[in-house]
Formats: C-alpha cells, structure tokens, sequence
C-alpha cells in the first residue's frame, strides 16, 4: 500500500518548491523526488521518526524538533546539528519526509508541498 501511496504522490507533487525547478536524484523512483541546488530531497514511505511520539515534543520542551501544521497537513519538524531542516508528515497513512539543507529558507517548502501530500496520502495512522 505504502508504494502505490508514494506513487500517487510522485505524480501530485509540483514541477517548483520554493521557486525551485524539480531535479530528481538518481537512481529514479517513486519515492524520491528533489528539487533546487543544492537539492530539497523528498522521501516517501519513511518509518515513523522518533521524535514524533516523544513527549518533549509533545510539550513543547524540544528546541530542535515542533509539530505544526501547515495547509492541512501536519508536520514534525526538527531542526539538525548541520542547519539543514527535517520535515516529516504526521497523521497520515505513509510518512513523508523532506529534507531542506542548511543556509536555505525553508518556510515555503511545506505550504508548496500540503496540497500534493492531502491529494494523495489520506489521513490515517501511518506504518
């Protein structure tokens, strides 16, 4: 199910992010898809990470790591050692990750992504 999810979503996602031009990475797959220089790199069917069901988090007592939402779809978003940023879905049936590197804005990357992402992964408890 996660692969037919993924590819659904590899078809809904669009040609720009953040004003970048779509670049996927090799080898091709469905579940992969990239963006910009150096890339945005999206990742579908992820296991679920752990901050997710952390309670810090939860609570709101992680500096590195929020859960948010943004245009429908729930996100945990963690902050890494190298200044890159981890978006990762929440409440829906697949986990979808998306990695922005550091040094580059990233708060329109999940509000270009949220209407591919409610097209084709339902809401759900992912695997």
């Amino acid at each position: 199910m996660a692969t037919k999810l993924c590819r659904n979503l590899d078809k809904a996602l669009p040609r720009t992010v953040d004003g970048l031009d779509r670049q996927d990475p090799e080898p091709p797959s469905s579940l992969t898809a990239g963006w910009g220089e150096p890339l945005v790199i999206l990742r579908c069917g992820v296991p679920q990470p752990p901050k997710m069901i952390a309670p810090e988090v939860a609570e709101g007592k992680d500096p590195d790591a929020v859960a948010g939402e943004v245009h429908g779809v729930d996100w945990l978003m963690e902050k890494e050692d190298d200044g890159a940023h981890l978006f990762t879905t929440a409440n829906r049936e697949v986990y979808v990750e998306v990695q922005v590197p550091g040094g580059r804005d990233n708060s329109a990357v999940p509000i270009d992504l949220a209407a591919s992402i409610t097209q084709a992964i339902p809401e759900g408890i992912g695997n």
